[in-house]
């Protein structure tokens, strides 16, 4: 299994912090956002490589960020550029996902991260799950209150746990189930993500491709019980600097 962290956005709601410095390598708990969920990848035993897609603007933080961190970590870990450098010529989260899948030639079960997610949950029983089903897996968090799913991807799932809608930052949310922005892609799903990338369809982040398979396809929801928040804007940030110990 590969692990591809999603790093190449350029956070123009956290400006001025993110004018010169990525929105994963801010400081938490007196580490960057990267090492949280770097250090939650270590734990898995399935993954044998580590890519972390940037841009051309702040490829060379990461690698700087890399030469620093390296000898604390035991899984390989290779930076990726994407070529770009602006907000207005970004790929998208999905797009990046596609730069990553070919330029390395992966054929292989892949875990998807956001690089503003942080979570308290370990990723172990995440990837037992996904061994047992054998399908897309879409991690999914249980908000107190229904309004702020607002902000998010609200699912809707079945009994068995399927997910049998997503729905990106809607008005009127239906649930408060939301997409926590990391996902398990089994190797034969690979093709059909190519396929969604040749046609018209939203490419900003992987949510849409969950929107898309759910209804051609089984995708699983695991629900994470832990704390989680995602780091979209300043406010966001300085919220998680206070809680986050």
């Amino acid at each position: 299994m590969k692990a591809i962290v999603l790093a190449a956005g350029y956070a123009t709601r956290l400006y001025p912090l993110t004018i010169d410095k990525p929105k994963a390598l801010l400081p938490i708990a007196g580490k960057p956002i990267l090492n949280h969920i770097v250090e939650k990848l270590e734990e898995i035993s399935e993954i044998n490589e580590i890519f972390i897609i940037t841009n051309d603007k702040f490829y060379m933080n990461f690698i700087y960020w890399l030469t620093q961190n390296e000898k604390n970590f035991g899984k390989k870990i290779e930076i990726l550029n994407d070529g770009t450098t602006s907000n207005e010529t970004r790929l998208g989260g999905v797009g990046d996902l596609e730069f990553v899948i070919k330029e390395k030639k992966i054929d292989d079960d892949i875990l998807v991260l956001a690089c503003d997610n942080l979570f308290e949950d370990s990723l172990i029983d995440l990837i037992e799950f996904f061994k047992k089903k054998r399908t897309i897996i879409n991690a999914i968090f249980e908000l107190e209150e229904k309004e702020e799913a607002k902000k998010f991807g609200v699912v809707e799932i079945d009994k068995e746990g399927k997910i049998i809608e997503f729905e990106e930052k809607p008005q009127e949310p239906k649930t408060n189930l939301i997409s926590g922005a990391i996902y398990i892609f089994p190797k034969e799903s690979l093709k059909n993500m190519e396929g969604y990338m040749k046609n018209d369809k939203p490419k900003d982040g992987p949510g849409f491709l969950i929107q898309n398979f759910c209804k051609k396809q089984e995708v699983c929801a695991f629900i994470f019980k832990g704390k989680w928040f995602d780091i979209g804007c300043k406010e966001d940030y300085e919220k998680v600097q206070k809680i986050w110990k």
